[in-house]
């Protein structure tokens, strides 16, 4: 694929889970030279943890510049000075900032007169979950998805990427519980999840972003695979195979969810259990993502299994 030639101020807004992986790709040397810059909070800069210390020194040695500002406490006039002059802007950040930050970042964007913008929608597909779902930070995501259609200064892409592929086996979302050896299903065993690692997502975002003809103005999907909890629990059983042992398979039904978000109204895990067992907006054919139409290699559910459990 034709990458662009001309050299791009590009600024991720943040380093963590998945900031990491897009900078690392957007740095490396097939897309030609780019002023990468990331944008930290003071804090972390200035951090003495080894481990913060490891990754800026990464980032140092990749080239990639630092900008001090916090997203959180920031107002959209401050945050649109900060963002003034780079031509392309990338969130990272996720909801760690809490509710308003994607809205407030969009708007900043919109201040500055950005040319080009991905907001953090590296998640499910809100369109088709629609206002009003379990998951009320949802509608601030079709809030940011309104605001930037309603303008034509700044170029946007959403990227769609499903669940992050560690997350789908996680005991924290807990589809999988390894040690008890059980696989619950969200609504239903047919129910369908699509997922994408994180890696795979900072390669695709890098693949996007350099993309010729440029991609503007539209939403696209990835996935590294889209299996139902049935396919789960088969690649589950896999894994335990070695021990001699094998999932039970329990369905959580919807209306079960529901009852126990209904007596833990703010439960985040609860609420996005609801999204899931609704079984809307959560999952999309692999063939149809751009990573399936550009045959672009990717990590599937069963071979992270295999590496990660």
């Amino acid at each position: 694929m034709a990458t662009s030639e001309t050299t791009e101020s590009i600024l991720v807004l943040g380093a963590g889970e998945l900031g990491t992986p897009i900078l690392r790709e957007l740095s490396k040397s097939q897309w030609g030279h780019h002023h990468i810059t990331v944008l930290l909070r003071p804090s972390t800069i200035a951090s003495t943890d080894t481990k913060k210390q490891s990754l800026l020194k990464e980032l140092r040695e990749l080239g990639i510049h630092f900008l001090p500002g916090d997203l959180a406490t920031s107002t959209t006039s401050v945050l649109a000075q900060l963002f003034q002059g780079f031509h392309t802007i990338i969130s990272a950040t996720g909801y760690i900032a809490g509710p308003g930050t994607q809205l407030k970042l969009a708007r900043a964007v919109l201040q500055a007169g950005i040319p080009r913008y991905f907001p953090w929608q590296f998640g499910v597909d809100y369109d088709t979950i629609g206002k009003g779902s379990a998951q009320e930070l949802f509608d601030e995501q079709l809030d940011v998805r309104t605001l930037l259609r309603a303008q034509s200064r700044t170029e946007w892409v959403i990227i769609s990427t499903g669940v992050f592929m560690n997350f789908l086996f996680s005991p924290f979302f807990g589809v999988v519980d390894l040690e008890n050896a059980v696989v619950h299903a969200l609504g239903s065993f047919d129910n369908r999840i699509t997922v994408t690692t994180v890696e795979d997502i900072g390669r695709l975002t890098a693949a996007i972003v350099f993309a010729e003809p440029r991609i503007k103005n539209t939403v696209l999907f990835t996935a590294g695979d889209t299996l139902s909890y049935n396919q789960v629990a088969d690649i589950v059983d896999a894994v335990l195979k070695s021990q001699g042992r094998k999932a039970r398979r329990d369905v959580w039904e919807l209306s079960t969810l529901q009852e126990k978000l209904g007596q833990e109204p703010d439960d985040v895990l609860k609420k996005y259990a609801v999204v899931f067992a609704a079984g809307r907006g959560v999952a999309w054919d692999v063939e149809q993502t751009y990573n399936g139409r550009h045959n672009i290699p990717v990590v599937d559910a069963k071979q992270w299994a295999i590496q990660n459990l």
